[in-house]
């Protein structure tokens, strides 16, 4: 017997209470999931930004100007551009490339655009994820209501009797 593939449609206003819980639940789990990734995509973009900026400050007159070299994020050590044409880029893991001062404006001018197109995907995501939470929760609050009037319905009818 074959098993269907890919995602399946759930129709949620057929969910019990407890399966609602447990959706609504697993939607506050990947909202909270995609906020924080938010937030590590916005400190890399910003980041990328400033990085771009801090190299429009970099001319032909920057060569032999005194400078403060990071040692740390706290730590920094006097010194010199010596070569005020070519920077060097940390493109991660381990990797460093020589560029020159167009070549890494650009870079970081990419880095930002890509950084913030992931962000914008999230961030429609998020709110498609958002709007279903929303859903989930008018569900259950219908299904509560109904619940209560049962219950209130069964207490009217027993104090009838008595």
């Amino acid at each position: 017997m074959a098993t269907p593939k890919g995602p399946q449609v759930i129709d949620i206003s057929k969910l019990n209470l407890e399966q609602l819980t447990q959706l609504k639940n697993q939607l506050d789990q990947e909202l909270q999931f995609f906020n924080e990734s938010l937030q590590q995509l916005k400190i890399a973009q910003m980041k990328f930004s400033e990085s771009g900026e801090c190299v429009d400050k970099i001319t032909p007159e920057s060569k032999g100007k005194e400078i403060l070299v990071p040692l740390t994020s706290c730590m920094y050590v006097p010194g010199q551009i010596s070569d005020a044409e070519k920077l060097l880029l940390d493109i991660g893991t381990g990797y460093y490339v020589e560029k020159d001062i167009t070549g890494t404006k650009d870079y970081f001018s990419r880095k930002v655009k890509f950084v913030t197109e992931q962000m914008e995907k999230i961030q429609k995501i998020a709110t498609e994820k958002s709007k279903l939470r929303e859903v989930v929760m008018d569900i259950m609050e219908v299904q509560l209501d109904k619940q209560l009037a049962v219950i209130a319905q069964q207490q009217a009818a027993g104090g009838a009797k008595a």
